[in-house]
């Protein structure tokens, strides 16, 4: 059976999810180091959008710019020079940040310049450091770290990004502890919790996300919402079946985890870097797969009788095969949305991407080449199913679900549109 799921980051998640921590089996790729230590960079970050420096920041994007740094392998330097930041790319002049610790961190938050330790509090609000969220920031005089999510709570223990004189580059750490662990050789309780004053939360956080699959076991995939912690799913005779699953801060997800039976939910918990996975007899299975700022997505990647799971990040899929292998396939880019489905009804399951600038679905086949629909707008969510339950092709079908209308616009095998209204709007 194809897997019917539903990938998705809308502008202020996608570059999606707000959270954060690394227990990956897997370490970040890498891209090639930045050789040149006196000048600074500028990021993508991948923002997915134009927005202007010293506005908004999601928390994803905040995460999700860091890491580009992680990738890049930035080295660290005090050398560089300060400019209005230009946000689409490294390559272009202007738009450079220095690549010290406060220059890093103005650079995930999107400052208009490099601010200092000294002056970051004048963009922040202190806040208690058991109230840290992914985005906050750990700062003291001497240095400033990025927080990246919480490993555990209740032993005080953390994730976090820095850039850093004692540990170059620009790198991930998971060794954070707020009962006497030291932030490059400083203790941990010189630093004070700082939030951004233009953060804002993820949509994960408030308001309906899409998912689809085949919930009743009929020929054709079904549609649902994801909201505060339950789904809400539609059958082919339009009832309504719920399931309790997930928490605030999580990311919907869904395919045939056990390889029988009807569909099965999920959620990828941005905050641990794990997916939560629920069987048909509803029990749990939790797989560590994923890092602050990824998207989670699901398909058949090995062609074995279960769905696989995977994420997105930064224009690469990172999959998980049966046997805990990782495949990496490049496709897509900073602001697009990724998605999967059976696009040939062949063979395993394929990528995808929504680019929501362009209102266009790039969709990859076995082959590795491109097929292009056009179909969706900006601020629209991708979903993929089987929605005419074949029509003489086992292929999936596209979707989005948009959410101004709380509706999912279809796109059958002709190229016809089938309206659901499902969700509430926001």
């Amino acid at each position: 059976m194809s897997v019917k799921t539903s990938a998705f980051r809308a502008a202020s998640i996608v570059t999606a999810a707000c959270a954060a921590s690394l227990v990956l089996s897997v370490m970040p790729a890498h891209a090639d180091s930045i050789q040149a230590s006196s000048a600074s960079v500028s990021s993508t970050g991948s923002l997915g959008n134009n927005a202007a420096p010293g506005g908004k920041v999601s928390r994803t994007q905040a995460i999700s710019r860091a890491q580009v740094w992680v990738d890049k392998q930035v080295p660290y330097s005090t050398n560089g020079l300060t400019s209005p930041y230009s946000w689409w790319s490294d390559d272009r002049t202007g738009g450079r940040y220095r690549q010290d610790c406060s220059g890093f961190v103005s650079m995930a938050w999107q400052l208009s310049y490099s601010r200092t330790t000294y002056d970051l509090p004048d963009v922040s609000t202190q806040i208690s450091k058991w109230d840290l969220q992914p985005g906050d920031i750990l700062n003291s005089n001497d240095h400033v770290v990025l927080f990246a999510g919480w490993r555990d709570k209740s032993a005080g223990t953390f994730n976090y990004y820095q850039e850093s004189s004692r540990s170059r580059p620009t790198n991930y750490n998971t060794d954070g502890n707020l009962y006497g662990a030291t932030l490059s050789s400083h203790p941990t309780s010189s630093y004070s919790a700082l939030r951004y004053k233009n953060i804002t939360d993820d949509v994960a956080n408030g308001g309906d996300l899409p998912v689809a699959g085949n919930w009743d076991g009929g020929p054709a995939g079904n549609v649902g919402v994801w909201r505060d912690g339950k789904f809400h799913l539609r059958n082919d005779d339009g009832s309504l079946a719920y399931v309790d699953w997930g928490q605030a801060g999580d990311l919907p997800v869904s395919a045939n985890w056990d390889g029988a039976g009807p569909d099965n939910v999920g959620v990828f918990r941005p905050s641990t870097g794990q997916f939560h996975l629920r069987m048909d007899d509803g029990s749990l299975k939790i797989l560590d797969w994923g890092q602050a700022g990824d998207t989670p997505v699901a398909g058949n990647w090995d062609g074995g009788p279960a769905a696989n799971i995977g994420i997105w990040r930064n224009g690469t899929f990172h999959l998980r095969n049966d046997d805990g292998s990782l495949l990496k396939i490049d496709w897509g880019q900073a602001g697009d949305l990724p998605v999967t489905g059976n696009w040939d009804g062949a063979g395993p399951d394929n990528l995808g991407v929504f680019r929501p600038s362009t209102g266009q679905f790039h969709l990859r086949m076995d082959d590795g080449s491109l097929k292009i629909l056009d179909w969706g707008q900006a601020g629209d969510l991708p979903v993929s199913a089987n929605w005419d339950g074949g029509n003489n092709s086992p292929a999936a079908n596209i979707g989005i679900w948009r959410p101004s209308e709380a509706r999912f616009h279809l796109r059958n095998d002709d190229g016809t549109l089938a309206y659901l209204d499902w969700g509430q709007p926001r």
